[in-house]
């Protein structure tokens, strides 16, 4: 059985401890955009976006992500703009749970703003592609997610090339992680995670996610955003609404191969599989012990 490395397994995230040598963290996606990939604007009102974040906790998600611009191409969302999207949203939700909060984005501005309104993770999925953001989470108690990712935001990146795919995003993430700490973040509040389909194709996705393990080698925590993807919808045949088998196997496969955080749309299967994951791999008991565990089959 692989375990990761982990340099620092036990991470306290704002209100939360884990031990990501003996648990994986189910990360539940919330986006307030018009046009995002899987939702199509579901939870662009905030009142809709609110009570999904609420509706993941309680479904049992350790950790929310809330998102004001999508990463497809496109038109750049102004900042003010992105800010008014996610900011009330995390404000919201802070006041009423400890779950853990991060906000995607790569606009330090965004950022700091989403910080003192209660977030606690910044998620940038766009590999350090603004400088102004290292500082904005070092003088902070934030943790942050360095993603793998090649294009620069918005853009297109046509015909993905790589010599040897989890090699290179594996080095591709160890520079960004010695950026981030040479500009004061603390190793014990980064997490990686080597973008499932973020300027790859299907086939290189796949190959990543048999090799993950080379990405958890790094030491830190290893975060897997694969649900509904297109590499799932490509291999299966699959339209965006009948992904939810595809991902959860993606996320086990994920797990084995050392992912601690699992970025997920439907929160209560993914927990589900999450838990039984973990109890496979002797992470965690069962919930209760009672099949022939008697003098009496039961």
């Amino acid at each position: 059985m692989y375990l990761p490395p982990l340099r620092i397994p036990v991470r306290t995230i704002g209100a939360r401890t884990f031990d990501f040598s003996r648990r994986v963290a189910v990360m539940a996606v919330v986006n307030r955009t018009p046009d995002s990939f899987f939702d199509q604007g579901r939870t662009f009102a905030l009142d809709r976006a609110v009570a999904a974040s609420f509706e993941a906790v309680a479904a049992g998600a350790d950790w929310v992500d809330i998102g004001g611009a999508p990463f497809a191409p496109g038109e750049p969302i102004p900042v003010e703009e992105e800010a008014e999207r996610v900011v009330p949203v995390i404000a919201e939700l802070r006041a009423g749970s400890d779950v853990v909060i991060s906000v995607d984005t790569f606009h330090a501005a965004v950022a700091r703003r989403a910080i003192e309104a209660g977030a606690t993770v910044i998620n940038d999925t766009t590999g350090l592609s603004d400088p102004g953001l290292l500082p904005v989470v070092a003088d902070s108690e934030a943790t942050l997610v360095i993603t793998h990712s090649l294009a620069t935001p918005r853009t297109f990146y046509p015909r993905p090339h790589f010599d040897d795919v989890a090699g290179e995003i594996a080095a591709f993430l160890a520079e960004r992680v010695e950026r981030a700490l040479s500009a004061g973040v603390p190793e014990e509040r980064i997490v990686v995670d080597p973008g499932h389909d973020l300027n790859k194709n299907t086939l290189q996705t796949l190959e990543l996610t048999r090799r993950l393990s080379e990405i958890a080698d790094l030491g830190y925590p290893t975060l897997a955003a694969v649900s509904n993807k297109d590499f799932i919808g490509e291999t299966l045949n699959a339209d965006r609404s009948h992904r939810l088998e595809g991902s959860i196997a993606a996320a086990v496969v994920s797990i084995v191969n050392g992912a601690r955080i699992i970025r997920m749309h439907d929160v209560a299967a993914s927990v589900a599989a999450t838990r039984m994951t973990e109890a496979l791999l002797g992470l965690r008991e069962p919930a209760f012990l009672k099949h022939n565990m008697g003098d009496v089959n039961v």
